[in-house]
């Protein structure tokens, strides 16, 4: 962050309006195919590498659900957007290490990265001084693979198991279980990728039926991932151009 006032140049504010109305008839194209109401799905920018006057302008075009990965970067553009007088919803979408959850919930509304019961009973931690619950999603390991990210759909382990994930939040107090997030994985088609994520989505509402977000879909799938029953996508380059260089 530069310490200066958010700021959007015309030019850029006319950039966010064409992809954002491409983005926006994208999703109510899928919605049309899938058979669904458009407004079960909500588009979430994602905004890392680029400035809090996107976010500024964003709010202005309508949109103000915003995710960020990056506390380093998320926690001081959120509090220059707040300095500009805009109410953003944030969702931290990333892998979030445990030490970083006192940040991130000073400013995050969801966090859809729950992939520990560690890091779900740190969060609730955290979260305990909050004037509303914090949303927390399940994220979801689609190939099962332990060296990545994700809680295990068919695994009893007892801090990376779905189940025990999904309990932790579930008998929170201060952190409420909204559903389930997951990434498709690298080799995989988007249609098996999501096709598994429905699956595991069906029998995980069995036991918590009040958690139905299923945050899934980015720019270069979120048709695939609509079809297969996607409440939230997170959608970056298609809306917001191609990103600069991470620092």
């Amino acid at each position: 962050m530069t310490g200066q006032p958010a700021t959007v140049r015309p030019d850029r504010r006319a950039e966010l309006a064409a992809g954002l109305a491409q983005v926006r008839a994208r999703i109510a194209d899928a919605c049309a195919a899938a058979g669904r109401d458009r407004v079960e799905v909500t588009m979430i920018a994602v905004t890392k590498t680029y400035p809090a006057g996107d976010v500024v302008a964003l709010a202005g075009l309508g949109v103000t659900d915003v995710g960020e990965n990056r506390d380093q970067e998320a926690a001081p553009k959120a509090a220059e957007v707040t300095a500009a007088g805009v109410t953003a919803r944030w969702h931290f979408i990333g892998q979030l290490q445990r030490n970083k959850a006192r940040s991130v919930v000073r400013y995050a509304d969801v966090v859809h990265s729950v992939d520990s019961v560690r890091l779900a009973r740190a969060l609730d931690a955290a979260a305990a001084g909050r004037d509303r619950p914090l949303d927390a999603l399940v994220q979801v390991s689609i190939d099962g693979d332990p060296a990545r990210g994700g809680a295990l759909p068919d695994s009893a382990d007892p801090d990376r198991g779905l189940g025990p994930v999904a309990e932790a939040l579930a008998g929170a107090g201060a952190v409420r279980l909204g559903g389930l997030m997951a990434v498709a994985p690298l080799g995989w088609e988007p249609e098996r990728a999501f096709a598994r994520l429905a699956e595991v989505a069906r029998g995980f509402r069995e036991w918590h039926p009040e958690a139905i977000a299923l945050s899934a879909g980015m720019s270069g799938d979120l048709e695939q991932a609509i079809a297969y029953g996607a409440t939230h996508v997170r959608v970056g380059s298609a809306l917001l151009g191609m990103r600069p260089t991470l620092r």
